[in-house]
Parts: C-alpha cells; sequence; structure tokens
C-alpha cells in the first residue's frame, strides 16, 4: 500500500511545544543544541539529525530511531515523487 506524504519530524516536535510548555530556544538550550538549527528543524527546513534524535530520546521524547525512521520515511517520500533521472537497472531482470 502507497505511503501519504509523511509529515516532516519538525511538524510533530512543533505540535509538542504547547504540550511541554516550553519555547524553541528553551528546548534547545535543555538539548544542548543550537536554537538556529532546532528551529530550522521545526520549521522543516532541515532534518532530523542522528545526534539530534539520541538527545531528544535523552529528554524523554520517544526513541532516537522513531525520530529516524519519522525522518527517513519524509525523505523517501520526497525522493519518489521527484523527477528522477532513467537508470540502467544493474542486474538482469
Amino acid at each position: 500500500m502507497a505511503m501519504h506524504n509523511p509529515a516532516h519530524p519538525g511538524e510533530m516536535i512543533h505540535e509538542m511545544l504547547p504540550d511541554l510548555n516550553i519555547k524553541i530556544a528553551e528546548m534547545a538550550r535543555r538539548l544542548r543544541f543550537s536554537r538556529e538549527m532546532l528551529s530550522r528543524v521545526i520549521n522543516c527546513r532541515a532534518p532530523v539529525s542522528p545526534d539530534l534524535a539520541v538527545r531528544l530520546e535523552r529528554a524523554g521524547l520517544s526513541t532516537a530511531r522513531f525520530w529516524l525512521a519519522l525522518q527517513m520515511n519524509y525523505d523517501l517520500w520526497q525522493a519518489e515523487h521527484r523527477e528522477q533521472p532513467d537508470v540502467d537497472r544493474l542486474v538482469a531482470a
């Protein structure tokens, strides 16, 4: 079954902010992560990196594998729906 356009993981982090009663700058400080980079992730302009995924897990926000799986699903869907060049098969059909 084909997957629909998955949300960028930054959207999920953004949705968590009110429930956590925290602003981006404070979250970045607590994660020991650049505020600018966290803002880029939350605004869907940068991917969740393995380092950020581990920090989110250590902060109690699910697991690193969860965050990286969300990012991979998003990236793969984006790649599959971009124009791609024709490629030659490398093995016999």
